[in-house]
């Protein structure tokens, strides 16, 4: 037996023939080798928005995806202007011109839940603001730099 296999705990469960036809068609859509793979994916992405709701404090890594439309040069500027009051969150950020004046960014993020939906917050009030969407998970960035000097692998470490 394998010790991916023994890490694995089954689960049986009932489901209305509608869903479980839904869900079997996602499976085949999505080119899944199983239910289970697609089951454990939404448990995941639930786990990880229960946790941003119940735990404030607790730290997750993600993504905000905006689209948004507008005088350009204003939206962007109050999102650059919003993203320097995040500093420590926002990891880094990509954007895209979108045809019929729409812009796409995705930012990668990662902090405590409760700033992270700050953020989310502080975003949505730039007037433009199309669509906004967090994905988070409780997976977590190893640490970039440590100024502590403690870091073997930061600028200047001898071995």
């Amino acid at each position: 037996m394998s010790s991916e296999s023994s890490n694995l705990a089954r689960l049986s469960m009932s489901l209305p023939a509608d869903l479980f036809r839904q869900l079997d068609t996602m499976v085949a859509e999505r080119d899944l080798p199983s239910r289970s793979q697609l089951i454990a994916e939404l448990i995941r992405h639930a786990l990880a928005e229960h946790e941003s709701l119940t735990r404030p404090d607790e730290m997750l890594a993600g993504t905000i995806t905006l689209v948004y439309r507008g005088e350009r040069g204003r939206v962007r500027h109050l999102l650059s202007q919003t993203q320097a009051s995040y500093l420590k969150e926002v990891i880094s950020s990509q954007h895209v011109f979108l045809e019929d004046d729409q812009s796409l960014e995705v930012m990668l993020v990662q902090g405590p839940a409760v700033r992270l939906k700050e953020l989310c917050d502080a975003i949505r009030r730039v007037r433009g603001m199309q669509q906004l969407e967090l994905v988070t998970t409780t997976s977590l960035m190893p640490p970039l730099y440590e100024q502590d000097g403690s870091d073997s692998n930061s600028i200047g470490a001898t071995a």
